[in-house]
């Protein structure tokens, strides 16, 4: 399950991270009108969907320890959004408030699959 769902965030970051560069996808930054994004925040979901798969490839552990991390991390940054506002993260990561819930979503999700769900195999 574990390998399964990092396969699944890896494709979904990397897809997020190439949909933010087309300018039909993400006019006036905007991905789907809703989460705004550029140049830097577009490389970090690419590398997280890099990074996801190579995690899923590697083993359970390693996909574990990549929703442990990027659980903390995706935390981190949706509270540090409250606190700038509509203003770039650290001077340089475009984001809203649409970006701030769905970190928080990720978040919990990434933070239950790293410390909570177990990885179960059914052999036959």
């Amino acid at each position: 399950m574990l390998k399964t769902a990092a396969i699944i965030f890896g494709i979904f970051f990397i897809i997020a991270g190439l949909a933010g560069f087309s300018a039909s996808l993400a006019p006036g930054g905007m991905l789907f009108g809703l989460f705004m994004v550029g140049t830097v925040h577009n490389i970090i979901h690419l590398a997280s969907g890099i990074v996801a798969l190579m995690c899923a490839f590697t083993g359970a552990g390693a996909s574990r320890k990549y929703f442990q991390i990027f659980g903390i991390v995706y935390a981190l940054v949706a509270l540090i959004g409250f606190f700038y506002g509509n203003h770039p993260l650290l001077g340089m990561v475009e984001h809203n408030v649409h970006d701030i819930w769905l970190h928080i979503v990720i978040a919990v999700v990434s933070l239950w699959l790293g410390f909570g769900a177990r990885d179960t195999v059914t052999t036959t």
